[in-house]
């Protein structure tokens, strides 16, 4: 691997400690490299990098930073190929997948280059004094980037997109499973014009301890996180103490509301995107699918034939439907999920055994007559498994839908619209897919509701996350 150091300033440092750690492959269980280990001075260093750089950047014109991102994306459409190599190599997601998420990574750089010339104010007359009312955004200051290993690409342009195109510098933390893809990206931003110094990479096996340290300097105004609601509340605590700008992507545990006048084949095709995209490692992932009574048998059927048919093995293989999981630990709680299940009463219909040799795989698996006290139905399973779980009336399933702590993204299938859209609206959830599995688009708002997080990536919000309204009080 040719990246793996230190990202500060522009150049590639190993680190003030010269710790390390390795990155596995997943599929062979192998030592994919040796990233150098950031600690608390490497973090002054660039927190020191990004506050120089931002100065001249924030002051450039909207345009200028635009153009900049235009390129990246440019540069990273053209290079898709190899980012998605690097996705598999590291994260374990089949080839197709990998290259569906490099391309949706790309696109964050292209949609806020196009946003970063739209942050619009405002002037208005106040109706009671007479002021005037002028409104401007402005960029809200050094912002910390944490990131989830399950998209080692895109968690990180969907938040350096917003927060170059709203002028800020970042600091990014990757997960110490996947930080090759994000480090890789780096030589790409500086081709594309990303001046040294404004976006800097800290791979690290301290990873409280540093962005702790990070979060307490007084020049950070923005934490911009993706991943579990536990780890996010530790860090909603700790900007209290700065009183920072919160953007958080919490966990999930999306329902899939099959209505019994759902178009079968609809159904079927949006509920394997929504549970097998990503091999179930997303935030976003079906984690309980709700399937009327009368068209439950045929759903559960035809859903085992087509996670049967998915061949498991190493992603590198173009003919591939589903790579390994990330790690052990990830394996092991898949499969005490699907146990659990299935001493409370649940049917294995294909799947359900974690097969020998190298590797942390885990193959498609289907569950039905899953109980209401199973464990994989409160929290998140983050594989590939299906709990199907029935349900004969409207309200009773609106209730079981929304009997969790989480709201981040909820579906739905059915072909009466107007049904449809009454249910969507209340369902309490961020996002909902409507005949579709699939919600995320860099031109919507990404988020959820309660314990799923705050602030919105993607669509105009994305950007706003990383900016302040200012307003000034004038007469003239």
């Amino acid at each position: 691997m040719e990246y793996t150091d230190l990202y500060i300033n522009g150049t590639w440092s190993k680190g003030t400690s010269g710790e390390r750690f390795d990155v596995i492959n997943p599929a062979t269980e192998e030592v994919l490299a040796s990233v150098a280990s950031a600690d608390i001075a490497d973090a002054d260093a660039a927190l020191d990098a990004a506050e120089a750089a931002m100065k001249d950047w924030a002051a450039r014109t909207p345009r200028q930073r635009s153009e900049v991102l235009r390129k990246a994306w440019e540069l990273m459409t053209a290079r898709l190929d190899e980012f998605a190599h690097l996705i598999t190599l590291e994260n374990g997601k089949a080839r197709a997948d990998a290259l569906g998420e490099a391309t949706y990574a790309a696109e964050f750089f292209r949609w806020f280059a196009e946003e970063a010339v739209r942050a619009d104010g405002m002037i208005t007359h106040a109706p009671a004094s007479g002021a005037r009312i002028v409104v401007q955004h402005k960029p809200a200051g050094l912002a910390v980037l944490v990131t989830p290993w399950n998209y080692p690409a895109a968690m990180g342009t969907r938040k350096i997109a917003p927060a170059l195109a709203a002028g800020c510098g970042v600091i990014i933390k990757p997960a110490s499973e996947t930080p090759l893809t994000m480090l890789a990206l780096m030589p790409l931003l500086e081709e594309a014009g990303v001046p040294a110094g404004l976006v800097n990479v800290l791979p690290s096996r301290r990873t409280g301890a540093l962005v702790d340290h990070i979060m307490h300097d007084p020049r950070v105004r923005v934490v911009s996180f993706t991943g579990s609601t536990g780890v996010g509340r530790k860090l909603l605590k700790g900007a209290a103490d700065q009183v920072l700008k919160p953007a958080m992507e919490l966990g999930g545990n999306a329902p899939v509301v099959v209505f019994e006048d759902a178009n079968m084949d609809t159904a079927i095709e949006g509920t394997m995107l929504a549970k097998m995209r990503n091999l179930g490692e997303a935030c976003t992932a079906a984690n309980r699918i709700y399937v009327h009574e009368s068209i439950a048998e045929e759903f559960t059927r035809r859903l085992s034939a087509e996670m049967s048919a998915l061949k498991v093995g190493d992603g590198t293989d173009p003919s591939v439907d589903v790579g390994p999981l990330v790690n052990a630990d990830t394996r092991d709680k898949v499969a005490e999920f699907v146990a659990d299940a299935v001493a409370k009463g649940a049917k294995v219909e294909c799947g359900g055994a974690v097969p020998n040799g190298k590797g942390f795989y885990y193959p498609p698996t289907v569950l039905s007559n899953v109980s209401e006290d199973a464990e994989c139905v409160r929290d998140e399973i983050f594989g590939p498994v299906a709990a199907i779980q029935t349900f004969t009336d409207q309200e009773d399933v609106i209730a079981r839908a929304n009997d969790t702590e989480y709201g981040l993204v909820a579906y739905v299938f059915s072909e009466d619209f107007k049904r449809a859209l009454q249910v969507c609206e209340r369902l309490e959830y961020g996002m909902v897919g409507l005949n579709r599995g699939l919600v995320s688009d860099p031109a919507a708002p990404f988020g959820g509701v309660k314990q799923s997080g705050l602030g919105r990536e993607g669509g105009h919000e994305g950007m706003l996350e990383f900016m302040e309204t200012q307003y000034i009080s004038a007469s003239w």
